[in-house]
């Protein structure tokens, strides 16, 4: 099963302090080992919510809202995607991470096509798979 690993962003990330070297040579390092492990799949760290936006659809119009955003416990500052066997195991590799007191970070199974069930033609599977193919091919 694959996993999104959503970091949430604390008021230093949303001042836009980055971390230290030291955090970084830390992180690095837990990286590698989940690589190696065959769990991470992908992983990158967000700008501040100031240099983002929100789109808000409503019918037939929408709205865009500028960042920052005022709750800092509801946005994220990162994320993973780890492959696991289950969410017990990926929770297993989190326990391992090196945050500090008070971060928290949450775990959501990424859904897999047979979770749709029969709404999931094959036709969609079929142009899904094509457009996997296309963004496999640009990487």
């Amino acid at each position: 099963m694959k996993v999104l690993v959503i970091v949430k962003a604390t008021d230093e990330s949303e001042a836009g302090q980055m971390p230290k070297e030291e955090m970084l040579a830390t992180m690095g390092k837990y990286n590698e080992t989940l690589v190696k492990a065959g769990i991470m799949l992908d992983a990158n760290g967000l700008h501040p919510s100031v240099r983002g936006a929100r789109v808000k659809f409503e019918g037939d119009s929408t709205t865009v809202v500028d960042g920052p955003f005022a709750e800092t416990k509801e946005l994220v500052s990162g994320y993973w995607v780890w492959e696991v066997k289950s969410l017990d195991e990926a929770v297993e590799w989190l326990k391992r991470a090196p945050f500090a007191d008070g971060e928290e970070v949450e775990l959501r199974p990424i859904f897999e096509p047979e979770d749709f069930g029969d709404e999931y033609t094959p036709e969609l599977r079929e142009r899904d798979a094509k457009l996997a193919e296309q963004i496999a091919a640009r990487s």
